[in-house]
């Protein structure tokens, strides 16, 4: 491993300006002008695999964004290890709110600020670059078989992974799975995320009069849908965070004692992990601390509302629509299905007279995640992440969701390592996203040693 090493420290500085480069490609799924930019992207990062002399690289379209495959298959006897990434990023908005455009990839103490740069492109390209320095080195080939697989669809809950999946089956085949679209625990700390909520998202729609009316003519004379989306909203929750919509939590698997007794031992505290936000005080479900509600305890969240008049000025109406955004985020055993079912029922029964409601069929959810961790690749990984970091390893999990885990892991029947190597606090879906560079130079010699680590296992 000495050259291996050698060689991802005599080219720290190349492997940024690289990674620059990818990140100057505006990827934005969600939005339908970025799409060329998301082709871009793809074939910017196929044309770098080819390079490194892959076995096969492919671009796979989709009925939206392209995804990209690429494998090194020269490691005869040796297990197979399936690298899952994504190359499209968020929208940026608000633009004001960013120290540097969000696409010029500008290096600040320390960090490489710009969308994409931790999630996830900066992830993939540790992958990349950890097998770049085993194909150019003495080493010459991989200590193991690699696969990767880099969607161009994460970011708006990747609608056509499924279908990749399946029509993939044989070629995505592998003896284990590796994600890094994850944070670390906190600087420093080598972590491994087993467990991962899940999602629902849908829209709900009050309707009232056919048309906005005067607000002096009818007011007090019909229901405003305003008011109504108002009261249906208050009905979710308590004065205290607990969801009232009955069912909601009917299948919720809570966490163990033990595992509630490792979170309590880590080092965390409320006040530095509020700086993130800007809030001003922790609210949540009453008898849980704060990494338990985001990491084991499910949501119900608006997202956004709007109704009306909201300009300058007055305008007295009584609007004739009104609607909401929600989400929720759900844990073990919990579904899209069933929540939205539950949830539709509630908000009916909630519904007050004149009114009438529409609740979106949900848009394709997500199902949450928690890993077997007595599986021998966490062992390997601890080991990896030892000799990289020199640190033992924490496990923790995340609140947020990432689709594919789910599904892989039932496809493979193992379980999923997320060697993820971002911050808490990088702005992965805000203004100023950045990444620490030294945790990617590090994180490069993490997967470079997992590698290494895998092609022990008989």
């Amino acid at each position: 491993m000495d050259s291996v090493l050698k060689f991802i420290d005599d080219h720290r500085e190349r492997f940024i300006a690289e990674l620059q480069q990818w990140v100057r490609i505006p990827s934005i799924s969600a939005l339908a002008e970025h799409t060329p930019d998301v082709e871009r992207s793809a074939e910017h990062l196929a044309h770098e695999l080819r390079a490194l002399g892959a076995t096969d690289v492919q671009v796979w379209p989709t009925a939206r964004h392209p995804a990209v495959f690429a494998s090194f298959m020269h490691a005869k006897d040796k297990p197979t290890l399936l690298i899952y990434g994504h190359h499209d990023v968020q929208p940026v908005e608000p633009l004001g709110d960013w120290r540097s455009p969000p696409f010029e990839a500008v290096q600040h103490e320390g960090r490489l600020y710009g969308r994409g740069t931790v999630d996830d492109k900066g992830q993939v390209y540790i992958h990349v670059k950890a097998i770049e320095a085993f194909l150019r080195t003495t080493r010459g080939k991989l200590p193991i078989n690699l696969k990767l697989l880099v969607e161009g669809e994460e970011e708006i809950g990747s609608p056509h992974l499924g279908d990749l999946l399946r029509t993939h089956a044989k070629t995505l085949s592998a003896d284990y799975v590796c994600v890094s679209d994850t944070a670390m625990y906190g600087r420093g700390m080598p972590s491994l995320c087993v467990g991962l909520r899940g999602v629902i998202s849908f829209e709900l729609q009050v309707h009232g009069p056919e048309t906005d009316v005067h607000s002096g003519t009818f007011g007090g004379g019909i229901a405003n849908p305003a008011n109504a989306l108002a009261r249906i909203i208050t009905s979710f929750h308590d004065e205290k965070g607990r969801i009232l919509v009955p069912g909601f939590y009917d299948d919720v698997v809570p966490p163990s004692d033990q595992e509630r007794e490792t979170i309590t031992r880590l080092p965390h505290d409320d006040n530095e992990w509020l700086k993130a936000s800007g809030a001003k005080s922790c609210f949540g479900e009453e008898g849980y601390s704060t990494l338990e509600r985001i990491w084991t305890r499910p949501t119900l969240d608006i997202n956004g509302m709007a109704s009306g008049h909201f300009t300058e000025g007055e305008k007295n109406i009584i609007p004739r629509t009104a609607i909401a955004k929600l989400s929720c985020r759900l844990v073990p055993n919990q579904t899209p299905e069933t929540i939205h079912a539950h949830l539709t029922k509630h908000v009916q029964r909630n519904t007050p007279p004149g009114i009438t409601v529409e609740i979106s069929p949900p848009e394709k959810g997500a199902l949450p995640y928690v890993a077997d961790t007595t599986h021998p690749i966490f062992n390997t990984a601890r080991r990896a992440f030892q000799k990289a970091f020199g640190k033992e390893t924490i496990l923790m999990r995340e609140g947020g969701t990432i689709p594919f885990v789910h599904t892989i892991t039932e496809i493979i029947g193992k379980p999923t390592l997320m060697m993820g190597f971002g911050q808490p606090d990088e702005n992965s879906h805000a203004p100023n996203e950045w990444l620490g560079l030294d945790n990617f130079h590090v994180g490069i010699k993490s997967a470079a040693w997992l590698y290494e680590e895998l092609g022990k296992e008989e």
